[in-house]
């Protein structure tokens, strides 16, 4: 099949956009035949990731690439950046603002789901803002038979 690139902005705070990159995103997967459960697991992911820039850093952008062979997907942002990695992959810490938590955000899972579904995940960050790459491999196991 042939490759799938896009590229979307993610605007700080825009919860009401929040998510549409993930549905746009399985829109296509699924036009691929590829099974509900692997479907689910790369939307999760998405939308995990770009929850979190939509509430935690002043906006930025993502990259998806669909191949025969496997998905990957960057998020760039614009700072603050994480203070510290290791805390942020712990299930429950948080550092959501109000506006967040008070629309159903911010429950500190984010990340540790992002790492639970994904088959690859790299995650740095500086002041200036923060990288998340996600690969998901797809086998004829992910097909729909």
């Amino acid at each position: 099949m042939e490759s799938y690139v896009k590229n979307y902005n993610i605007n700080k705070h825009d919860l009401a956009n929040a998510g549409t990159i993930a549905s746009l995103t399985k829109r296509e997967l699924k036009r691929r035949g590829l099974t509900r459960e692997y479907v689910k697991r790369v939307t999760i992911g998405i939308y995990e990731a770009e929850i979190n820039v939509v509430i935690h850093s002043y906006g930025g952008e993502v990259s998806i690439s669909i191949t025969d062979d496997f998905i990957e997907i960057v998020f760039t942002d614009i700072g603050p950046g994480i203070e510290s990695i290791d805390e942020a992959m712990k299930a429950g810490f948080s550092t959501a603002s109000s506006l967040a938590i008070e629309n159903g955000f911010g429950a500190g899972m984010g990340l540790p789901n992002i790492k639970a579904v994904s088959d690859e995940m790299i995650l740095t960050s500086s002041k200036e803002g923060t990288r998340l790459y996600l690969k998901f491999y797809i086998s004829s196991d992910n097909y729909e038979s």
